[in-house]
């Protein structure tokens, strides 16, 4: 069930009037660092790597949360009520937020205020803006800028050390676009294709010079139509496609009919909205998008086994 605005307003008015009267105005930190609250892990990484230890990262989401249909906890609204930032994607791609964060006196910044957005091609979506610029290398060192800018506004005694960190961090991230381009660059045009279960990857397949297919635009249901198989099935087929993915969150079983239909391999599971536990393969972001960049281009390009 989605979070409506009378809930979200209830829970907000019922943690309120809890901390009121136990006397507890705010969140109380373990230390004395302003507090960023974000919507999902991966800002929350990308946020730590540029506040380095200056301030204190939360996330509202934890690892493995599907953050498209996110629905708010009371727990989730004690927290944010206590920090002095919050930090959300925008774009769309938290439909909760908006009237979670409006029933708090928090301040909050859209991180990727700064994109241009590419528009959802197909379905009910078609020409909302795809949110998930962070899956582009490229885009993800604009949300860091923001990030800079956000934190030295916050805390201007440590700006200086929030750009540092945030030019290392972005030259980091832009090592990985690097990667991507070099990995792809002997794959032929007629197989410069990348095909997933949901559309996630519009700005990674723009960076790399691929055309995207996918069995649906945003991770709503989750479960594929048989239309929307036999249209995969069918780009898969015309393009020669050598490797098709799928997403973490979800069900890889209707990609697995289209790898049955079309003798493509399944090249691998791909990460997007969520980090995994430290001894998983996706603990930081930077290792989401490095795992992500060898997955695909070792299935289309056949230099590692696919699955």
């Amino acid at each position: 069930m989605r979070f409506s605005p009378s809930r979200t307003t209830a829970v907000a008015l019922a943690v309120v009037a809890s901390l009121a009267t136990s006397g507890c105005a705010s969140l109380a930190p373990a230390d004395d660092r302003p507090v960023v609250v974000t919507t999902f892990t991966v800002l929350a990484d990308m946020a730590r790597n540029v506040a380095g230890d200056h301030l204190r990262i939360e996330s509202i989401t934890k690892i493995g949360a599907e953050i498209h249909g996110y629905e708010p906890t009371p727990g989730d609204v004690r927290v944010t009520a206590g920090a002095d930032l919050v930090l959300d994607n925008g774009l769309g791609l938290e439909a909760w937020f908006e009237r979670f964060v409006g029933e708090l006196d928090v301040p909050h910044v859209v991180v990727s205020g700064d994109v241009d957005p590419l528009p959802i091609a197909s379905d009910v979506y078609a020409g909302r803006p795809n949110p998930h610029a962070w899956m582009s290398p490229l885009e993800a060192q604009r949300y860091v800028t923001t990030m800079v800018d956000a934190f030295s506004e916050l805390d201007p005694p440590n700006a200086a050390d929030y750009r540092s960190n945030g030019e290392a961090y972005a030259a980091e991230i832009d090592d990985v676009h690097d990667e991507l381009i070099d990995g792809l660059s002997g794959l032929p045009r007629s197989q410069r294709a990348l095909v997933t279960c949901e559309g996630a990857f519009s700005y990674l397949a723009r960076d790399g010079g691929l055309e995207e297919a996918y069995l649906w635009p945003v991770n709503a249901e989750q479960q594929a139509t048989p239309g929307q198989i036999a249209g995969a099935i069918d780009f898969v087929e015309r393009n020669d496609v050598a490797a098709v993915f799928c997403e973490s969150t979800v069900s890889d079983s209707a990609m697995r009919q289209v790898v049955g239909a079309t003798g493509a391999r399944f090249g691998g599971v791909l990460y997007v909205d969520s980090l995994s536990l430290p001894d998983g393969p996706v603990p930081t972001y930077l290792d989401l998008l490095r795992y992500d960049v060898r997955t695909i281009v070792g299935g289309l390009t056949g230099s590692v086994a696919a699955e």
